[in-house]
């Protein structure tokens, strides 16, 4: 078990008798040249907003990368020290956990002992309890309607959580689930005693404390937010190496260039392909790694829907020129084979070939009786910009003009971010979509564990509030596989049948896939240290500035 290692921070003393106060203000006059001495790491996030701070974040997995695993910890967390590997779990706030043997439903996880939050009050068993009423429980008078919408798709699993002890904990399912570590993973600690303290989450919100790496500073809606290191984080090796870090949400892709560019910030996310070559001219790092994620278009199988024919959706696999995509966008992208990258342990055997071949598209429409005088009537929600988002309208554009060669007509209605996060937790038969008549959304989607890759999306039981199934999908196949995988505690056959349920969704063009990311990040050459890591999610502690 690792313990925290103790670092009291103190103003050094100077000779005679200068207060803090008149340090400071000598500091303030010394100007530049004081300032200086602060290591300040600025990044340029995609997000139109800064993400929810109270501990389930909002604005999707940028979220939870620049806001949920900064302030805050999960019960179990994701290694992110190295760029060679898939990212696996990892101890987090538990050091360990298992099932029990005589009851499926039943898992003791053994917390961490010594952590303390960011106020100083220890993280014990109580504190994990009072976070899953927050997200569960209506009538605990800390319940977050907004934590429990974003917590619903995270934790569907968890029925019960109670204490053993001060340091132990049963978490009690409401079936046998292989994928309970995977989702605790994505559930984050809010601080009791905080709360307790400021009576709201209101209130909370301005003075956010987790057990994070990270403390919260100040924040400023729309313009920035920022943190400063815990010197007394439970894992030394992860204390931040910065003095300060700030994000700065710039949704439009060319304002983070040109921010880069300036010296406003020194590390952007998703540099638009146009803008490398002169990123690379002015000595600016180019970062990518491949990572569990794809970019496709979900289709809705609700009533009156063109998709719910699988020759169309079959059409408009066959008509997308991914090459032609991925060389839009700087080859910053790979082709679509399914929804898991060809090579990956669950792609298994499908047999329909996802490909460019427009001829063979316009036969199928032909078949289901499309033509160019009868198109095939689409409408796709997407979004300005975002976490995994990559380029949005000009992919958009490309997507378009191809469907539309082959008897599609295909429209956009285009929301920020945030928006397509909150409208993707409805149904798509009920509430926009349907006012709108809105029967495709693309939202990237993270394919890195079994329960956010598969059982979300095409499970029955998973449509909105609870999971990600927006499109309707309902198949015995999916629902008898899945909950088989689920309850599959045996790796490499849970992976045989993951493999099994991804053949089928290609075979039967569940979506229509288009592109995998490979999450480009430009870093300004005084950045270093950084590790990107095959993740959505990433550490910004071991980055140093060195000018």
């Amino acid at each position: 078990m690792l313990h925290a290692n103790k670092r009291i921070g103190a103003f050094r003393r100077l000779a005679g008798h200068a207060s803090a106060a008149a340090l400071l203000a000598a500091a303030a006059l010394a100007g530049p040249a004081f300032a200086a001495e602060e290591k300040v790491l600025r990044i340029g996030m995609t997000a139109a907003d800064i993400p929810t701070n109270v501990g389930q974040p909002d604005q999707g997995f940028e979220g939870f990368r620049f806001m949920g695993y900064m302030l805050y910890d999960t019960l179990v967390l994701w290694d992110l020290s190295k760029a060679d590997l898939p990212a696996k779990l990892m101890p987090g706030l538990a050091t360990e956990w298992e099932i029990d043997p005589d009851n499926h439903n039943r898992w003791i996880f053994h917390l961490r002992q010594g952590v303390k939050f960011h106020d100083g009050s220890d993280f014990t068993a109580d504190d994990v309890v009072w976070n899953f009423r927050k997200v569960a429980d209506p009538e605990a008078p800390h319940y977050d309607s907004k934590q429990a919408a974003l917590a619903a798709v995270r934790i569907p699993a968890l029925a019960e959580v109670n204490k053993i002890d001060d340091y132990t904990v049963e978490i009690l399912t409401k079936e046998p689930s292989a994928y309970v570590p995977y989702q605790v993973s994505f559930w984050f600690m809010s601080n009791q005693e905080q709360w307790e303290k400021v009576g709201s989450w209101a209130e909370y919100a301005k003075s956010p404390t987790g057990t994070g790496p990270w403390k919260f500073v100040s924040q400023t809606p729309r313009a920035q937010v920022e943190m400063i290191p815990n010197k007394e984080y439970w894992d030394p090796d992860r204390v931040p190496q910065v003095d300060r870090v700030v994000l700065r949400p710039i949704p439009e892709a060319s304002a983070r260039v040109a921010a880069l560019l300036s010296g406003q910030v020194d590390f952007i996310e998703a540099p638009p392909p146009d803008a490398i070559p002169r990123l690379k001219a002015s000595g600016m790092n180019i970062v990518t790694n491949a990572y569990p994620h794809n970019w496709a278009v979900e289709p809705s199988l609700k009533e009156g829907s063109p998709w719910r024919d699988v020759r169309v959706r079959k059409a408009a696999n066959l008509c997308i020129d991914r090459e032609g995509m991925t060389q839009m966008l700087g080859g910053l992208a790979i082709p679509s084979k399914g929804h898991m990258p060809p090579g990956d342990t669950w792609f298994g055997k499908p047999t329909f070939d996802i490909r460019y071949d427009p001829d063979a598209a316009r036969a199928l429409m032909t078949e289901a009786g499309y033509s160019s005088d009868n198109r095939a009537s689409v409408k796709i929600a997407a979004s300005t910009s975002g976490s995994g988002q990559m380029q949005p309208l000009p992919m958009f554009e490309f997507l378009q003009a191809n469907l539309n060669e082959c008897y599609f007509d295909v429209q956009a209605e285009v929301m920020e971010w945030n928006a397509l996060t909150s409208f993707s937790r409805k149904p798509s038969n009920e509430g926009e979509a349907v006012a709108k008549n809105i029967n495709g959304s693309i939202i990237s989607r993270a394919t890195q564990d079994p329960y956010s890759a598969l059982e979300r999306v095409f499970m029955s039981s998973r449509i909105p509030p609870n999971g990600s199934n927006w499109g309707l999908v309902q198949d015995p196949f999916y629902d008898e596989m899945l909950a088989k995988a689920a309850s599959t505690f045996d790796l490499e056959a849970q992976d045989e049948i993951l493999a099994q349920v991804h053949a089928y969704a290609v075979d039967n063009a569940q979506w229509i896939w288009v592109v995998h990311d490979v999450n480009p990040r430009a870093l300004a050459p005084h950045v270093k240290g950084f590790v990107q890591a095959q993740s959505w999610f990433q550490d910004l502690t071991p980055i140093r500035i060195e000018r």
